[in-house]
Formats: C-alpha cells, structure tokens, sequence
C-alpha cells in the first residue's frame, strides 16, 4: 500500500455534460490510496493518511496528480518520421508513410521501434495510446510485446490495405480477416491489451476487404474497430470517386458493417449534417487530432459543437502526421483550434480530453482516464513550474485552473515529474 501525495485533480465525469465545477474533486493537499495496481482511494491527504497509517508516503510535493494521459490515436511506426516537411496527406502517405512502414516486415526493427515509440511516450506521461501498427502482423506482435513489458494498456491493431499502396504494403479481403483474427485470438484482453481492427481508410481498401473486416467485427463486437474519417477535402473527394454510391464518407463505412457504438474514427473535421447525425445516434467515438489537423493542413475541428451533439470525443497526437509526442502540447493545440472554431475550451475540458475522453471513446472508462476506486493506477504528476516562462505566469494564478493553463500551454516533457504504470513507477 501507497499513498502518492501531491495536488489531486480528479475529472471524474464529463465537464461538456455536467459543467467544471460539478464534474471535478481537488484537493490542494491530497493523496491517491494505490495497493496492488490499483486505486483505492483519493482525496485529502489528512484524511487518507489517517485512513492508512501504514501505507507508504511517496511525497511528491507541490505537483499535480493527474490520471496519466490517454492517447487515442496513433501511428507508431510513423515514430521516424515525425516532423517531415512539406506534405499534406495523400502526398504524405506516399513520400514518409509508406516508405517506412515497408520497413516493419523485419521483427527486429519494429520491435526496436516500439520499444523506443512506448518510452518516449511515457516521457510525456502517456500511459495509454490506441495505434495503428502495418500490414505485418510482427508489428503487432512487437507493439503488444513492449507494451505487455511495460504493463500498460494499449489497444492496437494490423493495418488492412489492398489498394493504393505499394507493393509490399498490401494483403487481400482474405488475409486482412484471417490475419486480423489470428492476432485478435492471440492478444486481445490479454493482460491490459486490446485488439482493434484497423482498415486504414476506405481508400486504401477495396469493398470486399471493408465487408470482410466488417465480418470480422461481427463476430467480436467486443473488440474496437479504428479507422479514418474525412481528414482532408481531397481525400473526401478521393473517397467519392472509389465509392460514387455512397451517401458521404460515413457511409462506404456503413455499408459494410464498419460504424458502430465501439468505433473510433480519427479527425472528422468535414463532416456533413447526416454523418453528425449517425455518428451521434449510433454512439461512436471521435478523436481530435490537432497538432496533425494543423502540420499537414487540414482544418479546424469542432471539438466544442460535436460535444453537444453529444458525441464522445478523445484526443490524440496521431504521431507522425502529428508534431509531437506531448499531450500537454496537443492540448494547447485543441484550445488553438477551438478559439479559431468559435469555443475556447476550459482548462477542465483540455484535460478531460486527454484523458477520461479519450479513455471514454476507446470504452476502457473502468479501467483508466480516472481516479475511481477500482481503476488502474496510471498516474502522472505534473511539476506546473516547470520552467522559469511557466513559473513566473503560474505564480500570479487565483485558483488551480490558472495555475494549470499555463503547463497546458507552454509545457513539454520537462513538466512530467513521475509517472507511474499500475502502482509502478515508471518516471
């Protein structure tokens, strides 16, 4: 038994729906009751303390203890390429993604890959992120690996492509629903990994690959499916032309099994009026994406008015299309995005997003993006001077959330002063 002592913020419901001041407990001087890799309590220190007068004390001081942050869309395999110059999406595919991810067919490199990809998240108090692996099923295989290593909760999944991409890079309707289902069979909910089936968009695969992954969710509609959706103009246009029966993007989806409650579609900037609709209906989930939406140009997603549709919403880095591995920068990111869409998002929501949103749209609420008795101990303590620009602006702050704004803004991995990984530390 433990007790983590610092600043406690716990969001424990969605501030979107129930406001900040009723959906936040903190504690200027609280603690967080972990035993055997999970949470107990949270609360006042005095009170916890007296509560377990043996635990041990791990004193972290004037930091701010926050659930470690939930990355719901990546690209791992992208790790080499981020921050590569001067391409919007299809182009970027073709010149950076494409070329690298040929590379994942040998065991060691996507195993040195993932290894090097989970650490640097971590750095940036990332404890758990949902990736997109390659067409290899050994880069599933070293994704899960490291990440079982770690004890850490991931999801993932074998990208599927049968067109539009090179040789090497592509399977077929058949293979993508066998070797999907052989590594669904071999990793899902085993220990703290989840599988998500993963067509990469619907250009990248023909009809009969879509209805055949579309089958495949059927038959385990407790795993997620992870996909794209209306990122770019020319990519909506692009997606028209292979598919001139569908209603929108949305529907060459739809169509073939592929939208439901446990989907998670990436970006949904250009959405039209009946997407918005189904999408709401059905309760899927959508992940922000901002640092990317704003490198490769591709517009302004609108996290504030899709919130009260009621959608559910996450936050991600979408590493290497995104610029950074840092949530605390893919944050501030959102709040950018959000004053030039009309909404200024509130330091209670920024966080939420990145972590009981993005756990809520991959459905492991449970389990993590919380301080709820019963949940993983994934924790991340954040130092709020962390450098002489942030400390001099967090100094004047009349309440917690002023005091946090600017590490949201201006922090980097110099503001993760500890991570812990269920109950164990990590950083």
């Amino acid at each position: 038994m433990q007790l983590i002592l610092g600043q406690v913020l716990d969001i424990w419901r969605d501030p979107f729906v129930h406001g900040t001041c009723d959906a936040t407990r903190f504690d200027h001087r609280g603690a967080i009751a972990v035993d055997q890799g999970q949470i107990i309590d949270s609360g006042n220190a005095v009170t916890l303390g007296a509560r377990f007068p043996h635990a041990t004390r791990v004193d972290m001081g004037d930091a701010l203890l926050l659930p470690g942050f939930v990355d719901a869309h990546v690209h791992y395999p992208q790790t080499g390429i981020i921050a590569s110059w001067g391409k919007r999406l299809i182009d970027w595919l073709e010149s950076y993604t494409f070329p690298e991810e040929m590379r994942f067919g040998d065991p060691a490199f996507a195993s040195a890959c993932a290894e090097r990809y989970l650490d640097l998240a971590l750095a940036n108090g990332t404890t758990t992120v949902a990736s997109y692996c390659t067409i290899h099923p050994q880069s599933v295989d070293a994704f899960f690996s490291a990440a079982q290593k770690r004890g850490q909760c991931v999801v993932a999944g074998k990208t599927c492509m049968d067109r539009n991409a090179p040789d090497g890079l592509r399977d077929t309707a058949q293979s993508a629903f066998d070797k999907s289902a052989a590594l669904l069979n071999q990793w899902h909910h085993v220990d703290r990994l989840h599988y998500a089936i993963t067509p990469r968009f619907s250009p990248t695969s023909t009809p009969e690959q879509l209805e055949a992954l579309g089958a495949l969710w059927s038959e385990h509609p407790e795993c997620l499916m992870q996909t794209h959706l209306s990122e770019q103009t020319d990519e909506i246009a692009w997606v028209k032309s292979l598919y001139p029966q569908a209603r929108d993007y949305l529907d060459t989806y739809e169509a073939y099994g592929l939208l439901g409650e446990r989907g998670v579609y990436g970006h949904a900037i250009h959405l039209e009026a009946r997407e918005i609709d189904r999408l709401a209906e059905i309760g899927a989930g959508l992940v922000h994406c901002p640092t990317s939406n704003t490198f490769i140009g591709s517009g302004l997603f609108q996290a504030a008015a899709l919130k009260q549709r009621g959608l559910r919403v996450g936050l991600a880095t979408d590493t290497g299309g995104g610029s950074s591995f840092s949530m605390l920068r893919t944050m501030a990111a959102a709040y950018e995005i959000g004053q030039l869409a009309g909404s200024a998002l509130h330091p209670c929501e920024l966080i939420w997003l990145a972590t009981g949103g993005s756990a809520d749209v991959l459905h492991l609420g449970d389990d993590i993006g919380n301080f709820a008795p019963g949940s993983t101990a994934d924790i991340v303590a954040l130092d709020l001077e962390s450098t002489p620009a942030i400390s001099q602006r967090s100094a004047r702050a009349e309440d917690h959330w002023e005091a946090l704004f600017p590490t949201i803004m201006m922090g980097d991995d110099r503001a993760i002063t500890a991570v812990w990984v269920a109950g164990k530390r990590a950083i």
